[in-house]
């Protein structure tokens, strides 16, 4: 069973990368871009928590379209941790919370996260879950205080636009696979499983939520020299109706710094970088330079990561074990 798992998994990351750099990379902006996907994937597929068998605490906040008025603003907060079962079986739990600012819009996320994890000799096999709620907020000050001028329809007094704030929200549920190896990882989810439909302005306005299927994996080259790593990484999301891709590159040294790029197509150049501190203690950068007609009114994007990786230790003096040192 080992071995096929193993052989399918290295076999499809190939067509994995190969279809990304085949996809229309159009996307709505309701599903909250980052941009170091690969350090946060808990984001977007529960099967990933507690990968690393370590208690993570991980936060993410993204400006987007520096320049552009309303333009998106992101922030993500994950907690999650093993429960081990048995050499061969454990479960991971977590919580995950998102705002997602954007126009006169805000959308807001609390989920509850589960995993099942089966190991397979030195490879492990998830299967996960989220269940929560997602919120879509509107501002109406921010429409109706605007400056908007148009010969072909009137903001202001059309009805379908709210004259007070309003909010409403609705389940959200997300389901996923991830299979994890010594050199490289391949994961697949689909969130917004129930297609969450959010009433507003008296239920005479419906915010439908699409679902959307996202698609990810990553493969290290090894050096010669052992401290060196070359960690390749891609996603790919649709909703069915756009699609969005990206593949990304990093080189990192010893485990403690790393730098690269990313190519989110006919979107945007990333450059990213990041260290750990101190032991489980890792902050990242990057900056999204757009690629298409978003360069002049926007000066780009920016993301700061920071993630913190411990392991109690019940049965010694020291409270924590870090990443680093196991």
């Amino acid at each position: 069973m080992t071995q096929i798992v193993e052989y399918i998994s290295k076999k499809y990351f190939a067509v994995l990368l190969f279809s990304v750099l085949s996809i229309l990379p159009a996307f709505s902006q309701f599903e909250a871009q980052i941009s170091q996907y690969m350090f946060h994937t808990p984001t977007f597929n529960p099967a990933s928590i507690a990968e690393n068998k370590m208690i993570n605490v991980s936060g993410q906040h993204r400006i987007q379209w520096v320049g552009i008025p309303g333009a998106p603003q992101t922030t993500y907060f994950t907690i999650n941790a093993p429960l081990i079962i048995s050499e061969k079986v454990s479960n991971g739990v977590g919580i995950k919370f998102l705002n997602d600012k954007i126009g006169a819009f805000s959308n807001q996320s609390a989920h509850l996260q589960y995993a099942f994890k089966r190991k397979f000799k030195k490879n492990t096999l998830s299967l996960g879950a989220d269940i929560g709620f997602v919120s879509v907020s509107f501002l109406s000050d921010s429409i109706r205080n605007a400056e908007i001028n148009s010969d072909f329809h009137d903001f202001l007094g059309d009805q379908a636009i709210p004259t007070a704030d309003d909010t409403g929200m609705n389940l959200d549920l997300s389901l996923g696979a991830f299979y994890s190896a010594e050199k490289y990882y391949l994961g697949v989810s689909y969130v917004h499983l129930n297609a969450p439909s959010i009433k507003l302005n008296d239920e005479r306005t419906h915010f439908n939520v699409r679902g959307v299927l996202y698609a990810t994996g990553g493969y290290d080259f090894n050096f010669k020299d052992s401290k060196w790593k070359l960690r390749s990484s891609a996603l790919a999301k649709s909703d069915f109706a756009s699609w969005q891709a990206e593949v990304s590159s990093r080189v990192e040294y010893n485990q403690r710094y790393w730098g690269g790029l990313s190519y989110r197509f006919q979107d945007a150049v990333v450059f990213f970088a990041g260290l750990n501190v101190m032991s489980g203690l890792t902050i990242g950068y990057a900056y999204d330079l757009p690629a298409g007609k978003l360069l002049g009114p926007s000066t780009g994007s920016h993301e700061a990561f920071l993630s913190y990786s411990f392991m109690f230790d019940f049965g010694g003096k020291n409270k924590y074990k870090s990443i680093r040192i196991l």
